[in-house]
């Protein structure tokens, strides 16, 4: 039996990514409570429900027409 194949490869550089966070439209309640909810999970160390806030007021612009 033969021994396999190494192939011996460098790491992965994946791209650092620091845009800015996205800011809530005024008036509109929807970005408010989601910003409201940004802050409170920041103090708290939830990163992931910071992260996830950001993606829903990027996408929730849509709506603002």
């Amino acid at each position: 039996m033969s021994e396999p194949t190494r192939y011996q490869t460098g790491p992965v550089e994946l791209p650092l990514r620091l845009d800015p966070e996205p800011t809530p439209v005024a008036g509109c309640p929807y970005c408010t409570e989601l910003a409201r909810v940004r802050s409170w999970a920041r103090a708290g160390g939830d990163m992931t429900t910071v992260s996830d806030c950001n993606v829903f007021l990027r996408r929730h612009p849509e709506g603002h027409g």
